[in-house]
C-alpha cells in the first residue's frame, strides 16, 4: 500500500489551546491524504478556533457535543469509538490529560476514548511549567499503562513567552507516529540498517568528489521500514533531508567513514541495505589547505576506496543476514544486475534506472528492477516511497517464507 492513510477513519480529538490552529492544518493534511478525519471539538477549543474551520477541511462537520439534536448521532461517542480506525488528541491540555487518566467520561471526547478499542495517539501541549508538573507527568504515566501512545512535546519559546518543553510537534512527526499505527508491523523487532547518500572525499578544505545523490531512496526506505515496526539504523552520507521520525541516523561523510559504520552495525543487523551512491575513488592526496590556482597540478591522482558491499557479501557468507545492494544503470539493466548479484553474494539487488530525467538521482519519483537469483521484477514508475514500500513487500514475503521453511 503506497498511502496508509487511505480509507482510514481517523478521530482528532481537540482540546482548548492556542496550539488548536496547527491541528486545523493536520486535518487538511489528512484529507488531502485521503484520510477520513473525524473532529471532536471540546467547550473549550470552540473557543480558539470555530467549529466551521474543521468542517470545511475534513469535509465534515465537527461534533461538538455529548447530546446532539440529530438523532443519528444520538449515541456518537460508541459510534465514533467502534468506527475509528485511530484516535488521535492534540492539542492535549493538562486538563485533558487529567480528565483522560481518571477515566472520566462527562464529555464526548473522553467518553469516546474510554469506549474505543482504536490505538490513541497523545499529543500534549500546555505551558511548561504545567507539563512539567508532578501531576502531569503522573497522568501521562499512567495513560502510557493504559496503552496510549503518548508523544512527547518540543521545546521552545511559548506563546506565553515560556521557554521550554510543551508545545505542540510538528506535522511531520505526527505523520510518522499516525502511519506507523496505521501500518501492519511486519518488521516488528528487526533490526535494519540502510545506507544512503553520497559520500564526499576531500581534495583539500573547499573541495571534493562526489556524485549526484540526493539520499531520498534510502530516507525513503528507512521511512518505510519504521512505519511497518522495524528498528532503523540510518548511515548517511552529506544530505539536507530530515532524518525520519523514529529511525537513528549516523553521519558520515568519507567512504572509509561510512564502511567503519557499516562494519560496527553489522553483527546486530538482520536486513542491511546498501542504497548509498558510495565514492569508487579518493584523490591520493588530500591537502590540508586550499590549493591555489597557479598552484593546481593539471591532472589528480586517485586511489580505490574499500568496496563496502562486496565486503559484506564476502562477512556474509554462512551467515543468515538478508543483503540488499542497489545499482545505477542505464543500459544492459538485467545483464549488469546479476554480475553484482553474483559477484557481491547479495540476496536481492535494486537496479536504479537513470537515464530519465525523472528517476534515479535527485527526484522524488524512481523506476526500479528487483532481481535476485529466482526472478526478475520490473517495479512501476513511482513515488520513491512507494518503491520502498514495494521492496519491503518483498523483503517480508522472503523473511517469512524463510521462517516457515525453517
Amino acid at each position: 500500500m503506497s498511502n496508509e492513510f487511505a480509507g482510514k477513519r481517523i478521530v482528532v480529538g481537540v482540546s482548548g489551546s492556542i496550539a488548536a490552529f496547527k491541528v486545523a492544518g493536520w486535518v487538511s493534511a489528512l484529507a488531502k491524504d485521503e484520510a477520513r478525519a473525524s473532529v471532536i471539538m471540546t467547550d473549550s477549543a470552540q473557543k480558539f478556533v470555530a467549529p466551521l474551520t474543521f468542517a470545511a477541511l475534513s469535509g465534515e462537520a465537527p461534533y461538538t457535543s455529548m447530546f446532539c439534536e440529530d438523532l443519528n448521532h444520538a449515541m456518537s461517542h460508541i459510534e465514533l469509538a467502534q468506527k475509528a480506525d485511530l484516535f488521535l488528541i492534540a492539542p492535549a491540555t493538562a486538563q485533558t490529560l487529567a480528565r483522560l487518566a481518571l477515566g472520566m467520561a462527562d464529555d464526548l471526547l473522553s467518553a469516546a476514548v474510554l469506549a474505543t478499542r482504536a490505538p490513541v495517539v497523545i499529543c500534549p501541549a500546555m505551558n511548561s511549567k504545567m507539563y512539567q508538573h508532578q501531576a502531569t507527568q503522573l497522568n501521562i504515566t499512567k495513560l502510557k499503562g493504559y496503552g496510549y501512545q503518548v508523544v512527547d512535546p518540543d521545546s521552545g519559546m511559548m506563546a506565553c513567552k515560556d521557554d521550554g518543553p510543551g508545545r505542540l510537534v510538528e506535522w511531520q512527526t505526527i505523520k510518522e507516529v499516525l502511519a506507523k499505527n496505521l501500518r501492519v508491523n511486519d518488521l516488528a523487532g528487526l533490526k535494519i540498517l540502510i545506507t544512503a547518500g553520497p559520500t564526499r572525499e576531500a581534495i583539500d578544505p573547499a573541495r571534493f568528489i562526489s556524485n549526484r545523490s540526493s539520499g531520498k531512496m534510502g530516507y525513503a526506505l528507512a521511512r518505510s521500514a519504521y512505519r511497518r515496526g522495524a528498528e532503523v539504523t540510518l548511515i548517511s552520507g552529506p544530505s539536507a533531508l530530515e532524518c525520519p521520525h523514529g529511525v537513528k541516523r549516523i553521519n558520515v561523510v568519507t567512504a572509509q567513514e561510512m564502511y567503519d559504520a557499516v562494519m560496527e552495525k553489522f553483527d546486530e543487523s538482520v536486513i542491511i541495505i546498501k542504497s548509498a551512491a558510495v565514492s569508487d575513488f579518493r584523490p591520493v592526496y588530500s591537502h590540508k589547505h586550499k590549493i591555489k590556482k597557479d598552484k593546481a597540478e593539471k591532472e589528480l591522482q586517485l586511489t580505490q576506496n574499500t568496496d563496502i558491499l562486496f565486503t559484506l557479501g564476502e562477512k556474509n557468507k554462512g551467515k543468515s543476514k538478508f543483503l540488499i545492494g542497489f545499482a545505477a544503470e542505464s543500459e544492459n539493466i538485467v545483464a549488469e544486475g546479476k554480475k553484482k548479484l553474483i559477484n557481491k553474494n547479495l540476496d536481492l539487488i535494486v537496479i536504479n534506472q537513470i537515464n530519465s530525467n525523472n528517476t534515479g538521482f535527485e527526484v522524488d519519483t524512481n523506476k526500479v528492477t528487483l532481481l535476485d537469483k529466482d526472478f526478475v521484477q520490473e517495479l512501476p514508475f513511482t513515488s520513491k516511497l512507494h518503491t520502498a514500500n514495494m521492496i519491503f513487500d518483498y523483503i517480508s514475503k522472503k523473511i517469512n517464507t524463510s521462517v516457515l521453511q525453517s
